[in-house]
């Protein structure tokens, strides 16, 4: 398999639109076009970032050799992983799902399963807090998020947000939906991203004035 060949499978097996992945490796959207049509060569560095985001070899990348083992595919398909996601999201904390027993002093844990999959929600605080999320495919680690938030004023809701955190959406399920209101309260979230690499914001007002705030940060592993 030649090498332009090779970029366009492996772009399409981890589910890499051709702007997604020109924006990952910082370069025009043509020019991943031009690699895959076998009019331009990627430039070493290129190359080297290419290795890095898909866990090659930069040999195994760029020796044509029909006879080399198959190239990696991914256990998993990032709209799976999403549809997983939601679901283990919907059914703990935002479920008021009862916790794990602590496997650390001063932790929360909150732990759903569901075939190969397997999802951990992990973290210190209340008032002020901090934690993980973790998402398991055959047990191998695929997914994490972190987050840290503080209720900076009264009166708080937790079951309110609770509420917002069971409506997220397939666009963007690391938290809630981007707004959501009920009486006094509004929820807002903002992310910048997708589900490869993201970061993002949530916030609750209640009657206009911020109360409580939460940032995150996450990736996939593989």
């Amino acid at each position: 398999m030649n090498l332009s060949s090779k970029l366009s499978k492996l772009r399409q097996q981890h589910a890499f639109s051709q702007e997604e992945l020109a924006h990952r490796l910082h370069v025009a959207r043509q020019t991943i076009s031009k690699w895959e049509a076998g009019q331009v060569v990627p430039e070493l560095s290129s190359l080297v970032d290419l290795c890095d985001l898909y866990g090659l070899s930069l040999d195994r990348l760029v020796r044509d050799d029909d006879c080399a083992p198959g190239l990696p595919t991914p256990s998993h398909a990032p709209q799976q992983l999403i549809a997983f996601l939601l679901r283990a999201k919907r059914a703990t904390y935002a479920a008021h799902a009862p916790e794990l027993p602590p496997s650390r002093s001063g932790n929360h844990e909150y732990l759903f399963e569901e075939g190969p999959w397997r999802y951990l929600d992990s973290y210190y605080g209340s008032a002020a807090f901090a934690g993980m999320e973790t998402v398991w495919h055959n047990n191998q680690s695929i997914w994490c998020m972190n987050y840290t938030g503080q209720v900076i004023a009264e009166p708080f809701s937790g079951d309110f947000l609770k509420d917002a955190l069971l409506r997220g959406t397939p666009e963007e399920p690391y938290r809630g939906p981007q707004l959501y209101r009920h009486g006094d309260w509004t929820y807002t979230c903002r992310s910048d991203g997708d589900i490869h690499w993201f970061s993002g914001m949530e916030s609750i007002f209640y009657q206009n004035r911020l109360v409580y705030k939460l940032t995150f940060h996450g990736t996939t592993l593989r």
